[in-house]
């Protein structure tokens, strides 16, 4: 059942600024490595025939929803570019929503298996508007009944992903947002994802924490390790973002300590050329300056087979078939498949 505060909440901020800064933090530092550096490393490995066993998988963010496609049109655009997968959005009004139910999920399966697609994941930005660590308990509260709907959705779906951001320090997106003192944001999300866990064991989701930055909470790979270790389950892993982290450092160092904790990839390109420090600093594949060879062959290095999933925030205005079309391109390219 609806909140009746959610949408004066959610209208209080644009969504696509949250999206810009919450989800998923300013990011980026680039690598040292030159631009021709990494395209030589690029063109050996295609010498080598190098290629990479990762899935191709896509947010729905990239595409111009609901204003313009549908979730079906958004699903067959992405097939028809060559995804495995495409990685869907719960809101507060949206296929996926507090109003959905089992019956709607399972339709929403069902056209995905009809179009030949899978659902790689759920995510959403509503973690930001009801942090499960927030000063104020209403917040916490809406916030964990939030997550346990998502966590029913992702089963419905058929998806074992779900994408979870356990807390924040701090969102200086957020004016109205009074920052939560770090043991304490620590202590609410060990208990928040505590209280989580028995529902998703259950229904067989993982709970995927994601890295961010800007929330100021699990800022490093011994962070993140220690806070999902401490649940000794595995249905708690890690939701990886390799731009999150980019601005102070690099997810090449990240991934092989994290391991086979991560379960689930968010694959976003980033610049810090004229960085602004927000999500105008994320680019389209390619366009940006991260050591893609690092990255995939560290993914490469600790098994990771599954899901890469480029998360964009700026539908092309025009043509935006273009952008998806793009970003299979590139990541064709990326994993040797051209």
């Amino acid at each position: 059942m609806k909140n009746s505060n959610d949408k004066s909440k959610s209208n209080s901020m644009d969504r696509r600024q949250m999206i810009t800064y919450a989800a998923f933090g300013s990011a980026a530092v680039a690598s040292s490595i030159s631009p021709s550096v990494v395209s030589a490393a690029a063109d050996d490995s295609k010498k080598r025939g190098k290629r990479y066993e990762m899935k191709k998988s896509i947010n729905q963010w990239a595409f111009p929803y609901p204003e313009k496609m549908s979730l079906r049109e958004c699903m067959q655009l992405a097939k028809a570019a060559g995804f495995d997968g495409i990685e869907l959005n719960y809101d507060l009004e949206n296929d996926l929503s507090p109003n959905s139910s089992t019956k709607d999920y399972h339709a929403i399966r069902r056209m995905a298996e009809e179009i030949g697609i899978a659902i790689s994941g759920v995510c959403s930005f509503l973690f930001w508007p009801y942090p499960l660590t927030s000063n104020d308990a209403k917040e916490r509260a809406r916030g964990m009944e939030l997550a346990s709907m998502m966590t029913k959705a992702a089963h419905d779906l058929g998806t074992e992903n779900l994408l979870v951001v356990p807390g924040a320090v701090h969102m200086p997106w957020r004016a109205d947002h009074d920052p939560t003192p770090n043991d304490v944001c620590d202590r609410r999300a060990r208990a928040a994802i505590g209280r989580l866990l028995p529902e998703a064991e259950k229904l067989k989701v993982h709970l995927n924490i994601e890295n961010i930055f800007f929330n100021g909470f699990l800022m490093s790979p011994g962070e993140m390790i220690d806070f999902v270790d401490s649940f000794s389950s595995d249905y708690v892993k890690v939701h990886f973002d390799t731009g999150n982290i980019m601005e102070y450092q690099f997810p090449e160092h990240w991934i092989p300590m994290l391991g086979k904790r991560i379960k689930n990839v968010h694959l976003k390109e980033y610049t810090k050329k004229g960085s602004d420090h927000s999500l105008e600093s994320f680019r389209p594949l390619l366009d940006g300056t991260t050591n893609w060879p690092a990255v995939l062959n560290a993914f490469e290095d600790i098994g990771y087979d599954q899901y890469l999933t480029f998360e964009y925030f700026h539908p092309y205005q025009h043509h935006p078939e273009a952008l998806i079309y793009q970003t299979a391109d590139s990541l064709d390219r990326m994993l040797g498949i051209k």
